[in-house]
């Protein structure tokens, strides 16, 4: 079953889907975390059940990272994607908190020629678990602020909350 709620946070309304889980403390697994207006977000549908209740973990974990206390999610999360797409995804899990890496060197990091940057980003922008797998800490290659599907102001305020909460306040 799949079951929503709404958070606040700094980035405006996020829309937390999950599925329910057998493994996960809480019984749900995250399977989408989308703010408004996002491109390609998640819409709340038919026969979802709102079920704040089930998201807590979740919830406690994006008020620790907003609150500069947690520089790494522990969130069970399914996702659904093609091969390319997971391995990107893979790939985006292992950029350290506060730092940025760019589209050339996370295609490098996968194995595909540099010339595979826009399908890297197209990947990166298929990303259904937004601020969870930083996708916001990919830059352009001279270092400007490019696509982020959560829009660049978002993208522009978490690297500046993660510069403003270094790693040893965690």
């Amino acid at each position: 079953m799949t079951v929503y709620t709404t958070i606040d946070s700094p980035l405006g309304e996020l829309l937390v889907v999950g599925e329910e889980s057998a493994t996960e403390n809480g019984g749900i697994a995250l399977v989408s975390l989308s703010v408004p207006g996002q491109r390609g977000g998640a819409v709340v549908q038919d026969g979802w059940r709102r079920a704040p209740d089930a998201f807590a973990e979740i919830a406690r974990q994006l008020r620790a990272y907003f609150d500069g206390r947690l520089t790494r999610f522990d969130i069970e999360h399914t996702t659904r994607g093609t091969d390319f797409q997971q391995r990107v995804w893979k790939a985006l899990d292992t950029i350290p908190y506060g730092t940025t890496t760019t589209y050339g060197m996370l295609a490098g990091l996968i194995g595909v020629p540099r010339a595979a940057v826009r399908a890297v980003g197209t990947a990166i922008g298929a990303n259904p678990l937004l601020l969870v797998r930083p996708c916001h800490r990919v830059i352009g290659a001279d270092g400007s602020l490019t696509g982020y599907a959560g829009g660049l102001e978002r993208k522009r305020l978490l690297l500046r909350h993660e510069s403003e909460h270094p790693v040893e306040a965690a």
